[in-house]
């Protein structure tokens, strides 16, 4: 009975080690759904293949449903590196911060140093947020960076309370969602971050005759690769080594940038998003 009792418990054994030498083998990557699911598995592809190329390791996507299962994922170690906003960058960073390894933001694209979003519409008589007064609107993601907080707090800034400047608000979950409830004329007038908007115009989604950007926020910090902060130094290195190699002049990185909307990734660091965490506080969405 002894023997089989130990051979059981040298089995588990065995079965853990290998669980744990396979999950140190494997970089999980995730991702705030701010587009569709489907996109941004085509986003990443090409990414995650140049990744397991520079890493020599195996990297999966692991998506999620909403931008508060990233931070907790991050947080509770299940994912080792996250495309996060800047707010929900703030939020694992706040989440983590009483740890001994709180998570560290790696890289950015350079687009973030200046980071805007677009407020649309497709009603004829808009022009102007002023002209949105007493009309419908869809923010994005409660918890979305460019497509509802720093939106907010810009217009908080102007004297705007969204509450009761506009006669209803809706959010949409993600940027392309608010582009076509928009067009589709499910509200009055919306925000999205200036990135996707830009996609949407030049894949022919959005028909710009129709639906016009009339006004744009001033710039903020925003995306960002972040690593949870007990991932192996080395490892963490060698991936903020990876986004900095990758060169517009190499036409298959360029590849990888262009479905990163970027123009090259630069280094970045805990203290850019300051000022996001302050329009957090200011708006009460930090407990």
């Amino acid at each position: 009975m002894l023997k089989r009792t130990l051979a059981v418990a040298a089995g588990v054994a065995l079965s853990l080690t290998a669980a744990l030498s396979q999950a140190a083998d494997t970089l999980r990557v995730s991702a705030i759904p701010d587009e569709a699911p489907t996109e941004l598995l085509r986003k990443f592809k090409p990414l995650g293949a140049y990744l397991e190329q520079q890493l020599d390791m195996k990297v999966e996507f692991v998506p999620v449903s909403d931008y508060a299962a990233v931070v907790e994922a991050i947080a509770a170690d299940r994912i080792d590196l996250a495309w996060l906003g800047g707010f929900t960058f703030v939020q694992a960073r706040l989440k983590t911060a009483g740890t001994a390894h709180p998570a560290i933001p790696l890289v950015q694209r350079a687009e973030d140093e200046k980071f805007t979003s677009k407020i649309i519409s497709a009603d004829p008589s808009v022009n102007s947020l002023q002209d949105l007064k007493g009309k419908t609107f869809a923010f994005g993601s409660v918890s979305s960076t460019s497509g509802s907080l720093m939106p907010r707090f810009f217009m908080l800034q102007d004297g705007i309370n969204p509450e009761t400047f506009f006669s209803r608000i809706a959010y949409s979950g993600a940027h392309d969602a608010t582009a076509a409830w928009v067009q589709a004329g499910k509200a009055d007038g919306g925000v999205l971050n200036a990135s996707v908007w830009d996609k949407l115009v030049a894949a022919g989604k959005i028909d710009s005759d129709k639906v016009k950007v009339i006004a744009t926020t001033p710039p903020y910090f925003d995306y960002n690769w972040t690593v949870r902060g007990t991932l192996d130094p080395v490892v963490r290195d060698k991936i903020q080594a990876a986004f900095l190699a990758l060169d517009p002049a190499n036409p298959e990185h360029m590849a990888i940038l262009d479905l990163q909307a970027a123009s090259r990734f630069i280094p970045t660091k805990a203290e850019n998003y300051q000022g996001i965490e302050q329009a957090a506080e200011a708006a009460g969405l930090l407990k």
